[in-house]
């Protein structure tokens, strides 16, 4: 088992997981050592980013339990766009991803799959549906008084960017993803600012960046094995 996980994985890509589980370990230890919630799905977190970046469709099972967990903790704090991003569109999305990924194995190789290009009239297709959605969620965040409105909104428009994409398995999925993350990491420094526990949900999400850029870079190296078209 461990030398199919070195081999499996890169020495970069081991150095990456390695300092990203002990950044979220520490940060727990030291500002939130008694919700163990927390540190659960930030250790989830980190795996599934990291399958996700390798473009293996465990990395979407993943996700779907790292949403319902995520969702818990934002209950908490009354985000309730997290509550609602999470556990009603990212888990069903990431549901049918996996489903997508699952049906379009590389070669057959069902621990990878075949990286997709989205065309300029989908680029519009897409930018329009998440107009859209944006538009509905802040009235309905705007209802429920949730807090730092404008951040959650924002949430809500990379996420829902993040999760599409990554459904037609497109390679931009991580960068959108990142821009999420940056969103993220303003509501938790703010969060954090009234309860100093959430610092250790910031620090997850600063993690989270430094691995979605990474699998946007792997991504475009899968991208170029794969001989994918790469017109956009």
């Amino acid at each position: 088992m461990k030398k199919r996980i070195f081999e499996y994985f890169t020495k970069r890509e081991i150095l990456l997981l390695v300092l990203s589980y002990s950044s979220v370990i520490i940060s727990y230890f030291l500002f939130d050592h008694s919700d163990l919630l927390t540190l659960t799905a930030s250790l989830t977190g980190v795996t599934f980013l990291i399958l996700n970046a390798k473009a293996n469709p465990l990395g979407q099972f993943l996700t779907i339990v790292f949403s319902i967990l995520y969702g818990i903790i934002s209950y908490r704090f009354h985000y309730y766009g997290e509550i609602i991003t999470y556990l009603g569109m990212t888990a069903p999305m990431a549901l049918l991803a996996l489903i997508s990924w699952l049906k379009h194995p590389y070669k057959g190789k069902k621990s990878e799959v075949e990286v997709n290009t989205i065309h300029k009239t989908e680029w519009l297709f897409a930018f329009i549906l998440t107009a859209a959605v944006t538009v509905i969620f802040y009235f309905i965040l705007d209802a429920l008084e949730t807090p730092n409105i404008v951040f959650s909104t924002i949430s809500v428009t990379t996420s829902f960017a993040a999760v599409y994409l990554t459904f037609r398995r497109s390679h931009w999925f991580a960068i959108a993803y990142a821009a999420n993350d940056l969103v993220l990491m303003v509501l938790w420094t703010l969060a954090s600012l009234t309860d100093r526990s959430y610092i250790s949900v910031l620090v997850c999400f600063t993690v989270f960046f430094v691995n979605d850029i990474y699998g946007f870079i792997n991504w475009g190296r899968i991208k170029k094995r794969q001989g994918v078209d790469n017109q956009t």
